[in-house]
């Protein structure tokens, strides 16, 4: 964190969560292409509106997910070993997660979550389900090391990454949270995890850019949050939200675009926007089979196993611990 932010920070009595959304949030907004790290968009509202995204009719790759998980549940169940604690890095709402603690009993379930009280909630639907789980909720951000808790530290370890997630990071930090997670696993751990696949942008674009505007509430939001955290005065009416294609790339952009000329505060800093000048909110990368696989050997994973669609939308992978 800079000494200005520094300084800002303990003048607003901010909490070290908070310190470091500010130096994040300044930082990204003095580039030249202005940024926000999509792991923001996840307060309670925010985490919110993703469910509701993913219920949405364009939203294809949730239902196509869940669609896999439920044909092969069995497939994907006799890859856990007995007795093991399933890891759900970014768990959120435990949808995806019940259909394979119905499908094969587990020792424990730890959902790992940046909104504590979100995920929270969630754990006491798990264990009022689920009575005989244990279930240990860890608020942490999945994107960096954090401890597992010491109940499941001699069990074999699952992780569990589903949904498109791992396509917000760009590849070479998809890479660094792949080796993340087979470190905080440990040997022997395996990882099933969803990829959303290429496909044909006429089918992409309105899965990020929803006729009913969820997508655009949930885009707005992080700005939202920073009114509310860091005492901003953006006004929100002077941003859309766009999202394209970008083919060479592969793929989806997210910004929020400044509507007019206009200058806002936050923290005490000015910051300048020129109208139709962009806010880069998330990239969601779209994988091939041979590409993804690559990442994964890369990182440090042997692919074990691959499922998809009958339309070839979506895949969901079993990895293990190489070597």
């Amino acid at each position: 964190m800079n000494m200005h932010v520094a300084v800002q920070a303990r003048a607003h009595q901010l909490d070290p969560q908070t310190q470091t959304f500010a130096a994040d949030v300044l930082d990204g907004l003095s580039q030249p292409q202005k940024s926000l790290s999509p792991k923001y968009f996840y307060d309670d509202a925010g985490s919110e509106l993703f469910v509701e995204i993913t219920k949405l009719p364009e939203y294809y790759p949730t239902r196509t997910e869940l669609g896999i998980l439920r044909d092969r549940a069995a497939e994907i169940a006799a890859l856990i070993p007995a007795n093991a604690a399933i890891v759900e890095f970014g768990a959120g709402a435990t949808t995806k997660i019940r259909m394979l603690l119905a499908a094969h009993r587990v020792a424990a379930y730890v959902p790992v979550d940046i909104s504590g009280d979100f995920i929270t909630a969630q754990a006491a639907g798990l264990r009022r389900d689920f009575p005989e789980l244990a279930v240990y909720p860890v608020a942490a951000d999945f994107t960096e090391p954090f401890a597992l808790p010491d109940a499941v530290r001699d069990l074999p370890k699952v992780g569990f990454f589903p949904g498109s997630t791992l396509g917000n990071f760009e590849p070479h930090d998809a890479a660094h949270f792949l080796g993340s997670a087979r470190a905080i696993l440990g040997r022997g751990a395996r990882l099933i995890i969803g990829v959303d696949l290429e496909k044909d942008e006429r089918l992409l674009v309105p899965a990020y850019d929803d006729a009913a505007g969820v997508t655009a509430k949930f885009n707005l939001n992080v700005l939202r949050r920073i009114n509310r955290e860091l005492g901003g005065d953006v006004e929100l009416p002077a941003f859309a939200h766009r999202a394209l294609y970008n083919r060479d790339q592969h793929r989806i952009e997210m910004h929020l675009v400044s509507l007019r000329d206009q200058t806002v505060r936050i923290l005490g800093e000015r910051i300048a926007f020129r109208a139709g000048e962009t806010i880069h909110t998330e990239n969601s990368y779209k994988y091939s089979l041979d590409r993804f696989r690559a990442l994964a050997q890369q990182s440090g994973w042997t692919l074990q196993q691959s499922w998809m669609d009958a339309d070839g939308l979506f895949s969901v992978h079993a990895l293990e611990v190489a070597g």
